[in-house]
């Protein structure tokens, strides 16, 4: 059995405990989940308050409809769709309000791969802010394609149950972000792969997301 049917099979347990009445096992799947349907908000509806109260009101909503859940797919993708969906209408309804905030995903890894030092932050925040210009700039269902492959670590095939289309249809989106974040990073070389974080360009570039970049030294 590999990692993900392991995965699979515990969650598929303890939904089934969940769905006799053990408050535990569905605690347990808040936990296995609650981090990356928070990361998932954030990335999507760009806002870290909103992305607490979408990550709450996700797994409030599917201890409620639990009964409801036949199993037809994954525990994980069922929320995940809730996730994208909320976030979705999140980010919509504050760009209709005309909010304009500081984006907490440039801050917060600013804060972890500059190590207080100001001169790196700087050059961190130039890089950063072109890389999720880039990202934000892609049509909605395209930009959430690329979140749930790249960041999120998902399969075609489980992003096309999340985003209800077929595997073709997701493997067209990465082509065409591939293509459309390489044509709006091309007119500036970024100075050195190594200003970005080591996990996002090894996920970006992984996709073909992100262009090579030569050192100038």
């Amino acid at each position: 059995m590999t990692h993900a049917e392991r995965e699979a099979a515990t969650a598929t347990a303890l939904v089934a405990a969940a769905q006799a009445g053990d408050q535990r096992a569905f605690e347990a799947l808040v936990r296995r989940y609650r981090k990356r349907i928070f990361a998932l908000a954030l990335h999507i509806s760009g806002s870290a308050s909103e992305a607490d109260d979408i990550t709450q009101d996700v797994f409030l909503k599917a201890y409620r409809a639990l009964a409801e859940f036949e199993g037809r797919s994954q525990f994980f993708t069922w929320v995940y769709r809730m996730t994208v969906n909320r976030s979705l209408n999140a980010r919509r309804d504050r760009a209709r309000r005309g909010e304009d905030t500081d984006d907490p995903r440039l801050e917060l890894a600013i804060a972890v791969d500059a190590r207080s030092n100001p001169s790196r932050a700087a050059e961190l925040r130039q890089t950063y802010a072109r890389l999720l210009r880039a990202l934000d700039a892609l049509p909605a269902d395209m930009r959430t394609t690329v979140i749930l492959v790249c960041l999120q670590g998902l399969a075609y095939g489980e992003v096309a149950v999340v985003q209800n289309v077929s595997e073709g249809t997701i493997a067209w989106r990465m082509h065409e972000a591939r293509r459309r974040m390489h044509e709006a990073m091309a007119p500036e070389k970024l100075q050195r792969r190594r200003e970005l974080s080591a996990d996002l360009a090894r996920a970006l570039a992984e996709h073909g997301l992100l262009i090579p970049v030569l050192d100038p030294s």
